[in-house]
This record gives C-alpha cells, sequence and structure tokens, in this order.
C-alpha cells in the first residue's frame, strides 16, 4: 500500500468544510487509446469553462454511472477477467452494477466525442441517450475494455465520484462521428502523446492514472486482460494506493 502526496490531490475541487461527507456516486471514464509507430495516443478533450466541475480541465470522456445502462444489450460481454476486478474491492460491486459502469463509459464517449465503440449491426432499445448507437447501425461491445484504475473522492468535497478509469483502442471504435458527439460537455477533443497528454492541465489523479497506464502499457503494450489495477482512496486520512 503506497502513500500519495497531497500534491496528487486535484487542487481543481472546491472543499465543503462544514458538510457531511458526501457518499460517492459511481462514475465511468473511457481512455481510448491508438498507436503511431512506436507511440501511443490518447484522446482527451477539455472541459468548457462555464462548468462548475474542473473547468478549462483536459479530461477523458466520462460520467456518471446510470444503473439502467445495465439493461442495455450489447455484441459481447465483459472479459471475465475484467468483470472479477470490477466486481472486487470495497463496496458492493454486483456484476450488473459493473456491467452499468462499462457501458456508461461507452456511452459517454458517444456523447461526448461522437466515437461509437462496438460491432456494426443492428442494435434496438427504447432508451433515448442510445439512440446514436440505433441510428448508426452499432451494438455496443464490452469485451475489449479494460480496467486499469480506480479513485475515489476525498471526502469533504462538494461532489463525490468512486470513479472506474476504463480503455479501449481506437480499433474498438465502429462508426467516428465527424461533428463529434451531441452533448457540449467536451470542446478541443484532440489524441495526444501520452507524454504530452500528462503536461496538459488536467487533474492531478488524471496525470497519476496516465503514469500508471504508461507503466503497464510498457509491460503490455496489448493491454491484456486481467492487469493490475491501482486503486486509489483515503484511509485513515492518508491517500493510499492500493492493487486490486
Amino acid at each position: 500500500m503506497d502513500v500519495m502526496t497531497k500534491a496528487e490531490i486535484d487542487k481543481g475541487e472546491r472543499i465543503a468544510l462544514d458538510a457531511k461527507p458526501i457518499r460517492p456516486r459511481d462514475a465511468a471514464t473511457l481512455i481510448l487509446l491508438d498507436r503511431k509507430g512506436d507511440e501511443f495516443l490518447v484522446l482527451m478533450g477539455r472541459r468548457h469553462a462555464g462548468h462548475a466541475f474542473m473547468p478549462g480541465k483536459f479530461v477523458f470522456p466520462g460520467g456518471r454511472t446510470d444503473p439502467a445502462d445495465s439493461r442495455i444489450p450489447t455484441a459481447t460481454a465483459l472479459h471475465p477477467e475484467e468483470e472479477a476486478r470490477l466486481t472486487a474491492g470495497i463496496g458492493r460491486t454486483s456484476p450488473a452494477r459493473a456491467r452499468a459502469i462499462a457501458l456508461s463509459a461507452i456511452r459517454e464517449t458517444y456523447e461526448e466525442a461522437g466515437l461509437l465503440i462496438g460491432q456494426k449491426g443492428t442494435f434496438a432499445t427504447a432508451r433515448r441517450d442510445w439512440q446514436g448507437f440505433v441510428e448508426h447501425g452499432v451494438i455496443p461491445s464490452l469485451q475489449a475494455l479494460r480496467f486499469v484504475a480506480r479513485a475515489i473522492t476525498p471526502p469533504n468535497r462538494v461532489r463525490r465520484f468512486d470513479t472506474r478509469f476504463l480503455a479501449a483502442w481506437r480499433d474498438d471504435v465502429a462508426v467516428e462521428l465527424p461533428d463529434g458527439g451531441p452533448t457540449d460537455e467536451l470542446e478541443d477533443v484532440v489524441w495526444l502523446p501520452l507524454a504530452k497528454a500528462r503536461q496538459a492541465d488536467i487533474p492531478d489523479i488524471t496525470r497519476t492514472v496516465l503514469e500508471e497506464l504508461e507503466t503497464r502499457l510498457a509491460r503490455d503494450p496489448l493491454l491484456s486482460p486481467g492487469g493490475p489495477v491501482p486503486f486509489y482512496r483515503l484511509v485513515r486520512n492518508r491517500f493510499v494506493r492500493e492493487i486490486l
């Protein structure tokens, strides 16, 4: 168990000194990767300056998990080793909850970046926020997703999330919409080399996750299933790193 320094805490978040600790909500983030020769690129976008949460920061596509996403049909399921790690650790994470987390990451990547991860084919659902997949004939697919990190926002923050960072490859994208996604969550969506991404204006936990991912890719360039998953959280007033 390794201790994080205060410099690794996101300084962009406000602190609610007098408030009761807020229970963290499930959130999902997708780190989309591409290869350019021997270099790895990562997709990031800048949050609008008017947003209350992390304005102006470069982030990965993502957001709060919708439990209803667990009922969305998919072409493939989570790899068993990835599901096992998503359901491990503190708190009760059922397979259905793990599935919702993974599908929320895919949905948010479509909504914020216009990238539909899955397989071409006939897809049907009544859910309004999945109609882009219906219109473009893409069946969401979970098998390629890799669980690469988890972090819980410290107590006494005005917003708290239990965020699972998932990764996928650009080759897993079935459709890239030229005008981006239907929401205005992100602007300046760009592909950045990992080294440049770490130097961008990003939250400290994002930088930490990128460093972890770069180390993992150096050992395992294909991101094989079942790799180690660092987990960051506050324990007895210390920020610690555990491996799931």
